[in-house]
């Protein structure tokens, strides 16, 4: 596990890599890309759903 001054480094490592400027933008496209991650992740868990609900309805 990463300790406290460990992330302060890399957080200041951060800021003087992107500036000030380009964090918000940075951030905004990580929270999408994990929301996107989230959505597919569970399109295919419903989809798996629904393949073995049909599958056992087709056995019975």
């Amino acid at each position: 596990m990463l300790g406290t001054n460990e992330i302060i480094i890399i957080l200041v490592i951060v800021l003087l890599l992107f500036g000030g400027r380009k964090i918000p933008e940075l951030m905004r496209g990580l929270g999408k890309g994990v929301r996107e991650f989230n959505d597919a992740k569970s399109n295919v868990k419903k989809e798996i759903e629904e393949s073995t609900n049909d599958v056992k309805n087709s056995v019975q």
